[in-house]
């Protein structure tokens, strides 16, 4: 049985979730060090230690406490707890800026390398900096503009301007980071609201906050698209619809034109979809969302009851409408599911009045017809919505409409 200090650190940090930091803090940094490199030892508790080694690492565990940073074998929150207490130690360089160092045995540790690497000054990790403020996750991108302003605190912004001369302008990534650069110093981006490229326009637009630049912007902008995401950073920042909706008048409601799409289908899938999509989503769907109303969502009571009648009328025998997400067993989305005669299924849009299925049943199509409902065949939900970039699977791209219609995500 342990018996003094490790005992104590134990009794201070009991269970995850009630660790007393302070109280750790009072040992000795060589205990604490000793718990922290002990793999017998719950990972909470070992982070937790290496945690109150800031600012006082003893020289007798420093090279333990590397080569722990070093194994891929050790626990994750670990290494990340230590590689944040060591990020001043030049000698990890190497192994920092090591391809491997993205992913080693499943546990992601790409930020905290990047955020180690330009604690040190590297200027070399400004390709992989690029492409991690690019990312459509915005922790990821809110991280990758970290590092980036720490390697402009480490060597000004001029140097960090010229290290970004190195890099290929033609990726979009790469451009974007440019943009937060001349951000950074203070440099008006509107022309940048030109890029041919949506994901690089709208990390332009994100990083807009003076509104009376944005207005008098608009007014003089050269292309219909920087128009559009002049105004629809003005919305972002105000809150207000009405200039947003005096633009997309005047530029004559631009839209992105899907040819199948019914119009009640494309309102509904714009209001679904649109407040939440992908940084790539073309500004012409942005704006149509702003401005332009949502349609009436159905009851969906009535709405699945009308449909049950329909098909026991058709002698299909229904059975009782299941949510998607108790169908998958996890999970939400857009659709009820009917089974009925055969194990056969059809679902049934919780966004308006839309039936379909994978088999192309003629019996449950003509209940539901007579019964007011819209079906979607395979032509015309195999038709891809372009432009709009809906979270799928890990995934943001342009979906077909029966996905749309039907979605589900665990």
């Amino acid at each position: 049985m342990s018996t003094g200090p490790r005992r104590d650190i134990r009794a201070l940090s009991p269970e995850a979730g009630r660790i007393n930091g302070d109280g750790l803090r009072a040992y000795a940094a060589e205990e604490l060090a000793d718990c922290a490199l002990d793999q017998a030892e719950p990972s909470w508790r070992r982070r937790a230690c290496a945690e109150a080694l800031h600012g006082r690492v003893p020289q007798t565990h420093l090279e333990a406490l590397l080569a722990c940073v070093r194994d891929p074998h050790d626990a994750h929150e670990v290494r990340v707890e230590l590689l944040g207490l060591l990020s001043d130690r030049e000698e990890l360089l190497p192994w920092l800026r090591h391809e491997d160092r993205r992913a080693e045995r499943g546990y992601r540790i790409e930020q905290p390398v990047l955020r180690a690497r330009t604690r040190l000054g590297d200027l070399t990790a400004l390709a992989a900096v690029a492409d991690l403020a690019f990312r459509p996750g915005w922790r990821d991108r809110m991280a990758g503009g970290e590092c980036l302003e720490t390697l402009v605190d480490r060597h000004g912004a001029a140097a960090v301007a010229d290290a970004l001369d190195g890099l290929d302008e033609a990726e979009p990534a790469v451009r974007a980071l440019r943009i937060r650069l001349r951000d950074l110093r203070g440099e008006d981006i509107t022309d940048a609201l030109t890029d041919p490229d949506p994901e690089v326009a709208y990390a332009a637009q994100d990083l807009m906050a003076d509104t009376d630049r944005l207005r008098a912007y608009l007014a003089e902008a050269p292309t219909v698209d920087a128009a559009l995401w002049a105004a629809y950073a003005l919305y972002r920042l105000t809150e207000d619809p009405a200039p947003a909706r005096a633009a997309y008048e005047a530029l004559g409601r631009p839209r992105v034109e899907v040819e199948g799409l019914d119009e009640d289908v494309r309102r509904a899938i714009v209001h679904e979809y649109v407040p939440y999509c992908g940084n790539g989503t073309d500004p012409r769907w942005r704006l149509e969302a702003i401005c332009t109303d949502p349609p009436a969502r159905p009851d969906q009571e009535a709405q699945l009851h009308r449909a049950s009648a329909a098909l026991t009328a058709a002698g299909l025998a229904p059975k009782p409408p299941v949510h998607c997400g108790e169908a998958h067993q996890q999970g939400d989305g857009t659709y009820h599911v009917i089974e009925y005669a055969d194990g056969r299924e059809v679902s049934i849009s919780t966004l308006g009045p839309w039936a379909g299925d994978f088999e192309g049943d003629p019996r449950a199509r003509a209940a539901l017809e007579s019964a007011g409902f819209h079906w979607i065949d395979a032509s015309t939900g195999a038709t891809h919505v372009t432009g709009l970039h809906v979270y799928y699977f890990g995934s943001r791209h342009s979906l077909d409409i029966h996905t749309l219609l039907y979605y589900w995500q665990d």
